[in-house]
């Protein structure tokens, strides 16, 4: 059975390593969005990973080392001493919230740190979150199922 796993990449080579995976028949997917970039000149519109250094791969246990054929591959991302295995539910979450419009449109309210809560919208909506941080301009959350942090920026 295939499953999907976390490869870690080289800062900046997240999209080249999923072109040259997908070349060597090694299914892949680096979720993108679309960012402004701020010049002293000009703005632009650039597309960047979701998760920096991060790629998903989709193959047999037996044919994980595969990807090391790759430059820019650096490792896999653990989880409680395994590879990381990312259910297809979630890699189906992730593509089917970045083709939803308004991904920016979130609100909040009243929530302390501590708090658990389930997100509503977004790149991970239907997630479970815990609560880490509140400051000024963002909130820091802890994925446990995902095994991360997710920092959201808020107006």
């Amino acid at each position: 059975m295939k499953n999907w796993y976390v490869v870690y990449t080289k800062p900046k080579w997240e999209k080249k390593v999923a072109e040259k995976l997908n070349e060597i028949g090694i299914e892949c997917y680096c979720p993108l969005i679309i960012q402004i970039k701020q010049w002293t000149d000009r703005k632009k519109k650039v597309e960047v990973p979701l998760f920096n250094s991060y790629v998903f791969v989709q193959l047999e246990d037996t044919d994980r080392n595969s990807v090391f054929q790759i430059s820019g591959v650096v490792r896999y991302l653990f989880w409680l001493g395994k590879p990381a295995i990312v259910r297809n539910e979630e890699i189906n979450i992730i593509k089917t919230s970045l083709a939803a419009p308004n991904l920016s449109d979130v609100s909040v309210t009243s929530i302390q740190v501590g708090d658990r809560i389930k997100l509503e919208s977004g790149a991970f909506s239907n997630q479970d979150a815990i609560v880490q941080e509140i400051s000024n301009t963002y909130y820091t959350l802890v994925l446990e199922s995902l095994g991360c942090v997710l920092k959201i920026k808020y107006k």
